[in-house]
Parts: C-alpha cells; structure tokens; sequence
C-alpha cells in the first residue's frame, strides 16, 4: 500500500506539517539501520538526547516521522500526535493488514451437515467441524482447528492452526485464538473416594468468551464444572497461561506469559497480571490491580493494589524488605556478637 502524507494524516485523524504529497510505503523503528524512502518512523518518549539524534539519522532515509507536539523538526514532514506510539500502531496496520485466505472450505475439510457456516467463513484443510456447530461471518479457521459439537464461533473471528473448542463452548465476535489454545477441556476437579483412589468430578459447564478477547499460543481455558468459566471483553492472553474451571476474568485484564489462575478464582477488570504469577483458588483479585512478575498471590487483593513477592506484599513493603534484604546476614552476625557480649557481662 502507498500513501501520502496527507492521505495517512486524514485516515489517523492527525494534522500534518511539511510536503504532504510525500509518499509512504512502510513504517520502521525510529533507529532501524533498515528504515528507508517511503518508511514512516516516530519518536516515543521524551525527547532525549539519543531520540533526538536517531530522528536526525533517520531523516536521511525516512519519509516521515511521527511526532509529539512541541518537538520542533523540519527535515521531514510531521505528523502530530499526542501518543506518537499508539499512532504509529495503527499506522503500521494500515500498511500490513493481516493476511486473509479466501472465503470457501478446503476440500479436505469436515463439516457436519447440521453445522452452521456464517457468509465468507473461510475453512481450512483438514478442520473438523461438528454436528450443530455455529462458525459466524467472516470468520477464519485456519488448517487442523477443531470445533466440537455445539461450539459456537462469533463473527469475524481468527483461530489458528491446532486451535481445539471442545463441545458447547462459545466465542463473542472478533477473537482471535492463536496457535494450540485449547478451549473447554475438563477442568482438574477430583474428590478421594472411600477406596482412596481419585474419583473425577463431572466437568459439565461451559466456557464463554467475550468479545475482542485475544488468546496466545499453547494456552488453555477449561470448562467449569457447572455453570461457566467466563473471559470478559477486550481481555488479552499471553502464551502458556492456564485458567481454571469457573474462573471469571473481567474485562481489559492483561494476563502475561506462564501465570496460572486457579479454580474459582475472579480477577476484576483492567487488571495487570505480569508473567509468572500464580493465583490460586477461590482468590478474588480487585479491579486496576498490578500483580509483578512472579508473584505469590495468597489472599483476597483489593482495587487498585499493587504487589509483588511470594507470599504478596504491597508493592512499598516489598521494596523496603528486599532493601533491607542484603544486610540480614551482618545484622545477625550482629546479633550474635551482642548476645556473646551480654553472656559475658551477665556472668561478670
């Protein structure tokens, strides 16, 4: 796609100063040794010394830059923004959509009879699509997605290969479930019976989906046992991240890499769960909260809170005790020493 200054100002809905008849091809990093004529680059942050210097390199190649208001430059043609990132993003989707098979299903597909297909639904080769199955509008499954019985898939939805929706479950409109997700598998419930052997508690709810939920790759959301494990609107999932039977994730949560929430457990909305934390069950977790990178969650967490360590702390308590971490070892050989010096006098 090319398109000039002005074109590209007008579709971000941003002003422009300089050439705006200067063409664009592309977009790069402000410091890419690879940025070239046609490329848009952009400046985030404040403007420091090292900013300023790779926008002075990069306007002997660059078309364009994007950059925040007030950041005086006249090398190339600006466009203003007040989040130059953020406009930068939607700038590099406007010239790499993501590609899109064609509308149809591959011959080698499976598609029940009673399975409802939505118009441009594109299937894949080898998918297996089950009896009263619903796959809405454009919706996009790529080769070996497997949606079981009764699975219902929103409109405008992409989910790739290995992709499995077991029975029942459903997904809103425009989720996008990446390489491997599993959704819907058993939840881990077992009760010891009277022979001591595990006895497997019927997992026979659902999972549902909201819309603009984005899963990464090899992650798994299990069915609850009754009722249903729920992942709100607009929430996003990293790789390699477990959630439990009857977990409720509220919306715009951000669940990074590796964390694991447990049975029952519910995390309010706008909530940062960093890589590595774990949850376990029956745990409520409040809205806007911060949970750093392997972090033990042990209790109830309430709004707004943000903490770290294991078990959790607020976030200043733990800075103070891993600060004060470092001088453990000489304030018990402190201790020591006092105590021996205590003795003596004692017996003097």
């Amino acid at each position: 796609m090319r398109l000039t200054v002005k074109e590209l100002a007008e579709r971000l809905g941003l002003r422009y100063e300089g050439d705006g008849s200067v063409a664009l091809s592309g977009v790069a990093a402000l410091d890419a040794p690879v940025a070239g004529r046609g490329d848009l680059v952009f400046m985030a942050g404040p403007p420091t010394a090292k900013r300023r210097a790779a926008l002075e390199k990069a306007a002997g190649a660059a078309a364009a830059a994007i950059l925040p208001p007030g950041e005086a430059f006249d090398r190339l043609p600006v466009l203003r923004a007040e989040n130059p990132q953020l406009a930068f993003v939607r700038a590099t989707g406007i010239f790499h959509p993501p590609a899109r098979p064609a509308a149809g299903v591959h011959p080698s597909a499976v598609v029940a009879p009673t399975a409802r297909l939505g118009a441009g639904v594109s299937i894949g080769a080898h998918c297996v699509v089950g009896e009263e199955a619903a796959i809405g509008d454009g919706t996009v499954l790529y080769p070996l997605v497997s949606v079981h019985p009764r699975a219902a898939v929103g409109a405008g939805c992409v989910l790739h290969s290995h992709v499995s929706l077991r029975e029942g479950v459903r997904l809103g409109d425009r989720v996008v479930l990446h390489d491997g997700v599993v959704i819907g598998a058993d939840g881990y419930g077992y009760l010891r019976g009277e022979d001591g052997r595990h006895l497997k508690i019927p997992q026979i709810g659902t999972v549902i989906i909201e819309d603009d939920v984005e899963i990464g790759a090899n992650s798994a959301v299990d069915r609850a046992a009754l009722g249903a494990t729920i992942v709100r609107r607009g929430t996003k999932i990293d790789d390699l991240v477990m959630v439990a039977h009857n977990v409720e994730i509220g919306e715009n949560v951000l669940l990074v890499a590796q964390t694991g929430v447990a049975g029952s457990s519910t995390v309010g909305k706008n909530t940062i769960v960093s890589g590595q934390v774990g949850i376990p069950d029956h745990i409520d977790v409040g809205e806007n909260v911060i949970i750093a990178a392997k972090t033990g969650v042990t209790n109830d967490i309430p709004s707004g809170a943000f903490v770290s360590g294991s078990p959790h702390l607020d976030m200043r308590v733990w800075r103070k005790f891993w600060a004060a971490a470092p001088q453990l070892y000489d304030l018990v050989k402190d201790v020591k020493r006092l105590k021996a010096r205590v003795e003596e006098l004692e017996k003097r």
